[in-house]
């Protein structure tokens, strides 16, 4: 596909009688660069510069409709239909098993996360892959973002990626987050759970139909069967229930700021928190409340 593009972009510069000097200075690109997307050689293109050059060529939307299949490539097979899927989700909600959510994470930790896929053929391919990362970010602060409810388990906040530096900006990006998303903690004491080992999201599609899709170091699965999803929805809604509420998660996720590379969190600090919250004594999985002590005992 990328030689497609290559081949298109080419012909339509010719067209217009262009060198490849000139089409550069008109999209704010080195000659290099539009050498490159001819031959398919080096990153393959933005969306951003696909748009440029589309519209400097006169292509139609040639180019821009090339584009997605040019960096699907990018990708494993069984990733790009869920991200079809999720580009177009009017509502998100994730379970985090192991790392920060890629569309919450930071170009630092995207780049730390991808950069040990087994998938990874190389340096080019890193960077299209976290170019591509940042870019799916930008549906959040569009008109039509869609909500976003996001469980991050301990392990999430426990486990060290690129460094303190990159940790402490990521959990910063995660402390500005909570203000804008529904995040929770699912901490270790919650015990055993059906989706342990792999994390799962949950797409709500404009027509009201819901997908699930289920993702390991290596494979993914999407299911789109109402009964595969409901039994998904299930396990998701418990891990909600089972994780710390927002306002003491948004504190824990604030508290990693100051000290990454401590790891965790203090359970017995945060216990005493829960019971000081109002309706503290209630148990988070609703199995009723803790009996009060009586004088005496």
């Amino acid at each position: 596909m990328a030689a497609l593009y290559g081949v298109h972009l080419k012909r339509l510069r010719e067209q217009r009688g262009w060198t490849q000097k000139e089409l550069a200075a008109k999209v704010y690109v080195s000659p290099g660069r539009i050498a490159q997307l001819e031959c398919a050689s080096g990153a393959r293109p933005t969306r951003e510069l696909t748009r440029a050059i589309d519209a400097a060529v006169g292509a139609n939307d040639l180019l821009n409709d090339l584009w997605p299949h040019v960096y699907r490539e990018s990708f494993p097979d069984w990733s790009r239909r869920f991200m079809e899927l999720a580009a177009k989700a009017v509502a998100i909600r994730e379970y985090a098993a192991h790392a920060v959510p890629g569309l919450l994470q930071t170009e630092a930790y995207a780049r730390a996360m991808l950069s040990v896929g087994r998938t990874l053929t190389g340096p080019e391919m890193l960077e299209e892959r976290v170019a591509l990362r940042m870019a799916r970010q930008t549906r959040l602060q569009a008109a039509d973002a869609p909500t976003l409810c996001a469980v991050l388990d301990e392990a999430v906040l426990a486990r060290p990626v690129g460094g303190d530096r990159t940790m402490r900006e990521q959990f910063e990006g995660l402390r500005q987050a909570c203000g804008k998303h529904a995040i929770q903690v699912l901490p270790f004491t919650s015990g055993e759970h059906p989706m342990m080992g792999v994390s799962l999201t949950i797409l709500t599609m404009p027509d009201g139909s819901e997908v699930a899709y289920t993702e390991g170091s290596d494979q993914g699965q999407l299911y789109e069967e109402p009964d595969d999803v409901a039994s998904f929805i299930r396990a998701y809604d418990q891990l909600r229930a089972d994780s710390l509420p927002r306002v003491m998660s948004a504190q824990v996720i604030a508290d990693a700021v100051e000290g990454p590379s401590h790891g965790g969190f203090d359970r017995r600090a945060l216990a005493r928190k829960q019971l000081q919250q109002p309706g503290g004594r209630q148990l988070r999985r609703g199995r009723g409340r803790l009996p009060r002590r009586r004088p005496g005992t």
